[in-house]
């Protein structure tokens, strides 16, 4: 598959400009010449926090796949950032949170608790992707 797509990483709007009306140029420039109307499958390289609209067009343009890496990345840090800052107060010791200084922690700070946290907002991520490619959700 032919690559399209941003640098590596995520950068302010604006900075990183996509043309994904070059990808249907290239399939309307090969596509007679070969008999298929989008011959060709992008694939998108370095989606993350790229623009709606570009994601739309680049697909209706002949994006099969997206990398989006770094958006992964930061919604699961963003899941385990969350989480810390709801429970901060019952992070900072074993023993000892608003409710007492002599009541357990342990239920807050089992990482079986914050990482299913930062899975949720994983997930809620590539639902999104899910969505923005127009691919069924699972």
């Amino acid at each position: 598959a032919a690559a399209f797509g941003n640098v590596h990483g995520v950068y302010k709007p604006g900075n990183v400009k996509l043309q994904p009306e070059l990808l249907d140029s290239f399939q309307k420039n090969l596509g007679p010449k070969v008999g298929y109307d989008k011959p060709f499958f992008f694939v998108f390289h370095g989606g993350s926090g790229s623009e709606k609209s570009d994601i739309h067009n680049a697909v209706d343009f002949g994006v099969v796949k997206m990398n989006v890496d770094t958006d992964t990345q930061w919604a699961y840090w963003e899941g385990l950032l969350k989480f810390y800052k709801a429970k901060s107060g019952y992070l900072q010791g074993q023993i000892g949170n608003p409710e007492g200084e002599d009541k357990p922690n342990k239920s807050y700070y089992d990482p079986r608790k914050w990482v299913r946290c930062s899975e949720e907002t994983m997930r809620d991520r590539v639902i999104e992707g899910f969505k923005d490619l127009k691919a069924p959700v699972p």
